[in-house]
């Protein structure tokens, strides 16, 4: 007998990637861990191109920046990954690199530099917030129903982006959006595509969000892309060697915050709510889908989770990428199987990996990836039934959250219009009650997610935490209007 064998009686030895990431108790495998991490990195490789188009209009040289981003996002999976252990995928976010380039660098004619510097500071901030056990008491605050719906919410963001990438649904000046051209080969594709994509995930094939997207990049060579091309055509070259970080690596300034830092203050703040919040309803959002959260809504290592997060931030200051956040394209690799913080080692490995591959990422057309985003969304949306619509006074927030996602294009602003929606309703219909906080004798008929009696449509208790975070959403929206108040502009 192998003196590495068991003996009779004794049980094998878990292996690393057994003990370190639990798949077991998670019931998971190691296959399926790397499948999600593959699925999860298809859902989001855009990002190695759209993220370094965005932030060169901010005066960034743009080879860097591929760089900065596939570095940043593989360092933020990792610390996501062996800090928290979750499925978590982070990259620069797409809304906040749009701030960084548009309102704060030519909009404000903040240098790129000085930008930074507010992105390092606002990663330190949430550190600090993060220790002090503040943003787990956000999280906290939240109550299921609203959790259920900022899951929803994701669903509908998500599947709206997936139907607008796919040429299903387009601007339009009279009714904002319409209909796209069916006769048009590409949305003829992605409807075929889409359509294959919940056949396969309705009959539980393995990989089925993975096969969909081969399918479809491997038809997009015989379907014109209108301009005279194919959707899909083969790289120039499979290989590509990485460019220097040389020219964004540590070149954050703080000139900008140190000269006018009345200016600079409400820039910080809006990076730390918009940030703070599009992460926190990420994290509901996939870890509720994903079946981690406990019974009351938790998730587990939030504190770590939290904390991975933060220095994902600052890692991302000084690469000289604006902020990494998790990515709601997490949920594809959840849907895929993923449980473990393997998942995210998977999916760094490959953001590693693109730096040599690039041109064989940007071969996958938007057209595959968008039939995904519209399958993980409508799963998704199956939290919305923990919603009890009955009672008007919780339907309000909730429905409103679910609207308000992918009408504006935020899932910040959903959280932010559905906790002000809460408490609103909650302050109004507590007016003429005596009552401001739970008596122990409704302790029988308390609804403690809602804080609603059973039946009674009115509140018995409203979390001082909850009004704060009403109270500072809804002074975030303020924010032009105050500044016009005092004099400033934003």
């Amino acid at each position: 007998m192998s003196p590495s064998e068991p003996t009779p009686g004794q049980t094998a030895k878990p292996g690393f990637l057994e003990r370190r990431f639990q798949l077991g108790r998670n019931g998971t495998t190691v296959s399926r861990e790397i499948m999600a991490g593959l699925t999860t990195f298809a859902a989001m490789a855009y990002i190695l191109v759209v993220n370094p188009s965005i932030l060169q209009s901010a005066g960034m040289p743009r080879d860097a920046l591929v760089t900065a981003t596939a570095v940043g996002a593989a360092v933020a999976t990792l610390l996501m990954a062996f800090m928290a252990n979750l499925p978590l995928a982070l990259a620069p976010g797409m809304g906040i690199n749009a701030f960084f380039t548009y309102t704060v660098c030519l909009g404000m004619g903040v240098p790129w530099r000085d930008a930074l510097g507010l992105v390092l500071v606002n990663g330190v901030l949430f550190l600090l917030l993060s220790v002090t056990g503040v943003r787990a008491r956000i999280v906290a605050a939240l109550p299921n129903s609203l959790k259920a719906a900022v899951c929803a919410g994701i669903g509908l963001f998500i599947a709206f982006i997936g139907l607008k990438n796919g040429g299903l649904v387009v601007a339009h000046p009279a009714t904002f959006v319409t209909l796209g051209d069916l006769s048009s080969p590409p949305v003829a594709l992605f409807a075929g595509g889409l359509l294959l994509t919940c056949v396969l995930v309705a009959r539980r094939t393995p990989a089925a969000i993975l096969i969909s997207m081969a399918a479809i990049t491997l038809a997009g060579f015989w379907v014109p892309d209108g301009q005279g091309g194919a959707l899909t055509t083969l790289p120039h070259s499979a290989f590509s060697l990485p460019a220097s970080l040389e020219d964004t690596f540590l070149k954050l300034r703080f000139h900008f915050l140190t000269s006018d830092p009345l200016k600079a203050l409400p820039v910080i703040l809006t990076l730390l709510l918009v940030d703070m919040f599009d992460n926190i309803g990420t994290l509901i959002g996939v870890t509720k889908r994903a079946g981690l959260m406990d019974r009351d809504g938790n998730i587990p290592k939030l504190p770590q989770a939290l904390a991975a997060d933060s220095l994902a931030a600052i890692a991302s200051a000084l690469l000289g990428t604006s902020t990494v956040v998790s990515y709601i394209e997490s949920a594809t690799g959840v849907q895929a199987g993923g449980r473990t913080g393997l998942t995210g080692v998977t999916v760094a490995v490959c953001f590693l990996l693109a730096l040599f591959l690039t041109p064989v990422i940007l071969m996958i057309p938007a057209v595959a990836v968008a039939p995904a985003l519209v399958v993980v969304g409508i799963l998704m949306f199956e939290s919305v039934a923990e919603i009890d619509v009955r009672q008007f006074g919780n339907a309000v927030p909730a429905v409103l959250t679910l609207m308000v996602m992918p009408m504006t294009f935020s899932i910040s602003t959903g959280i932010g219009v559905g906790l002000i929606a809460l408490v609103a309703m909650r302050l109004g219909l507590r007016i003429g009650q005596r009552q401001f906080v739970a008596s122990p004798m409704d302790g029988a008929h308390q609804n403690d997610d809602t804080g609603f009696p059973d039946g009674s449509g009115l509140p018995t208790r409203l979390n001082p935490f909850t009004c704060a975070l009403a109270a500072i959403f809804l002074l975030h929206f303020l924010e032009k209007w105050i500044f016009r108040l005092f004099g400033h502009t934003s």
